[in-house]
């Protein structure tokens, strides 16, 4: 008699229980970097945008996985996901992954995450630390990571986003031009407009009160006018 034994569902992990960011610092960058890169693919379906999601690289392997801190994967639509397995998204693996290191990365870690990257598909990889004000980058060029020997003014060439380091502090420019915002800023532009426009639309009203009660004065006048036998026009 054959025995079916059937086989145990594999579980891939949601979260390793630890916090995206070690710091406030590392938190602010990948933050920064997340909201700019959803804004400008915003008008895109096909690109999808995640921070601090588990990859899974391999249909079977759990323990084949990392998370990086940013990471930008083309021509797979937005969506919620618990995780990005790929070989549930047409086997596309993230393009571009930008990691913002804390004071309590190890160098074993930063050499672990490459290797994965290189492995794994990744075509451009970016490492920033704040606390040093240090940008690393690397792009894929035929089949292997090439060192970007100088990150000043480099335009990535799959986002056409351009970088810079302004001090220690990392500013990333959109194709356009125009500088990414930090939401805190962004909020703030947002309600200043906000109170301009509503400064504008109370002197618009003000301006029309002004002239309804002017309009309201001369018919005033014009009827006062006649009653004394005046024609309004011969004054005018």
């Amino acid at each position: 008699m054959a025995v079916q034994v059937a086989s145990e569902k594999i579980i891939y992990p949601e979260s390793d229980g630890k916090p995206m960011a070690d710091n406030t610092l590392q938190l602010e960058y990948i933050v920064y970097l997340y909201d700019n890169l959803c804004a400008l693919f915003a008008d895109r379906e096909d690109v999808f945008v995640a921070a601090d999601l588990f990859w899974y690289p391999v249909e079977g392997r759990p323990d084949i996985r990392t998370a990086p801190d940013v990471m930008v994967v083309l021509g797979r639509p937005k969506g919620h996901r618990p995780s990005y397995k790929q070989w549930e998204e047409d086997n596309i693996p993230p393009q571009v992954v930008f990691e913002v290191l804390s004071p309590g990365n190890r160098p074993l870690e930063l050499v672990e995450k490459s290797r994965f990257y290189e492995q794994y598909g990744v075509q451009e990889y970016y490492i920033y630390d704040p606390d040093r004000g240090m940008l690393d980058g690397w792009v894929r060029q035929d089949g292997e990571p090439r060192l970007i020997e100088n990150m000043q003014g480099w335009v990535s060439p799959l986002l056409g986003i351009r970088f810079s380091l302004e001090g220690k502090s990392l500013v990333l420019y959109r194709p356009d031009g125009e500088r990414f915002t930090p939401y805190v800023e962004l909020r703030r532009r947002m309600e200043q407009a906000e109170r301009e426009a509503e400064l504008e639309r109370q002197r618009a009203e003000q301006a029309l009160q002004e002239l309804q009660q002017e309009r309201l004065r001369n018919e005033r006048l014009a009827q006062r006018l006649r009653e004394l036998g005046v024609d309004p026009a011969e004054i005018q």
